[in-house]
């Protein structure tokens, strides 16, 4: 299983020295996340990209291309890029240049979003919101497959044998499909014998589990190849030294995220009740010491049998040096605790110090 993480790029909405210095600190702070990441053993890392003033990724690509010259192995990817908003092949060429840069290490994993500023910032409208993704894709997948174009939909002009460069190194440039829990997106992903990612910041994840059975007999109804399925979760959490030390220093900025989007969308408050429940061994945030979160991981891959993990430590204003130690453990520690359990046994192994 291949362990990683993924981030926004989150930045303070209202900086005291402007908002260009601060999206300027992030991403260089990004950069060196990025990096430490590669440098100790960790697999993958993924960039989401927002039009908000609280993230500073709204163009992944560009972030993850700066990142590609100063890594040598760990594979970068978008989590997500908003197809829907955005032209497909601007994407595919956006990502075939960084995956040229890299040496072969570029993916896209495409998704409709969980924001929806991007659809009036690019003129799209969100009547067509479903059609629009169903449509790109389809045009994305037909540059992927072949360097000469022939395509038609109806939301965007036809493309009559035209090439698309430049091509990647990767054949072909991997594409993941994005999805938050709508068993129709799994079972499209599932069809279209894609990679499938499930983000997972809310309930129990267990309950989750079917979509991923709801996946494999997508893909077996369409006959498509077993080999090619490959299933990710993407989850919040934080690795510190101790339980309690992961848990107060995450709390907080994690709490005024979601209780700041809760407003916008209606739900209720958190509490640090409510935090500490869902960092139980049942609940969907994957936090507290290397062993703690080692034993997590394990234990929802024998329920998922996911082939990725990613994880979103960097969430609101995380101070960055809590964060570079987070991913030091995350690497020297959680990492080879949960590939010495998957390996010993068929994965049944417990993580043990």
């Amino acid at each position: 299983m291949e362990l990683g993480l993924y981030t926004f790029a989150d930045v303070d909405p209202n900086p005291a020295g402007g908002k260009g210095p601060a999206a300027a600190r992030r991403l260089k702070n990004l950069i060196e996340e990025i990096e430490l990441a590669d440098q100790v053993g960790l697999d993958v890392f993924g960039l989401g990209e927002h039009h908000r003033p609280d993230y500073a990724a709204s163009a992944p690509a560009v972030a993850l291309a700066a990142a590609a010259v100063k890594t040598k192995n760990i594979r970068l990817t978008s989590a997500v890029t908003v197809l829907s908003s955005d032209d497909p092949v601007r994407v595919f060429q956006q990502f075939s240049t960084l995956d040229l840069l890299s040496n072969g290490r570029a993916e896209i994993m495409a998704g409709r979003g969980s924001f929806i500023e991007s659809f009036p910032l690019f003129g799209y409208n969100l009547e067509d919101y479903d059609q629009l993704f169903e449509e790109k894709l389809d045009l994305l997948l037909s540059i992927r497959d072949g360097e000469m174009v022939n395509w038609e939909g109806q939301l965007r002009a036809p493309i009559h044998d035209r090439g698309v460069y430049p091509r990647p190194l990767q054949e072909p440039l991997p594409v993941w499909i994005a999805v938050g829990g709508t068993p129709q997106s799994v079972a499209r992903a599932g069809a279209l014998g894609l990679p499938v990612a499930l983000a997972i910041i809310g309930g129990e994840p267990r309950r989750f589990a079917p979509l991923f059975d709801l996946y494999r007999e997508a893909a077996r109804r369409a006959h498509q190849d077993p080999a090619k399925l490959r299933t990710s979760i993407n989850v919040h959490g934080f690795i510190a030294d101790t339980t309690d030390v992961a848990a107060d220093q995450f709390y907080g900025p994690q709490a005024e995220v979601m209780n700041r989007i809760g407003r916008e969308r209606g739900w209720g408050p958190t509490s640090r009740a409510h935090f500490d429940m869902a960092r139980s061994p049942t609940g969907n945030l994957f936090l507290g010491d290397p062993e703690t979160v080692a034993e997590k991981i394990i234990t929802h891959h024998r329920l998922f049998r996911n082939d990725r993990f990613l994880l979103q430590m960097a969430i609101g204003q995380m101070p960055h040096e809590q964060v570079m130690h987070g991913i030091q453990l995350y690497g020297t520690k959680v990492a080879p605790l949960v590939r010495k359990a998957l390996t010993a046994e068929g994965g049944e192994a417990k993580a043990s110090a």
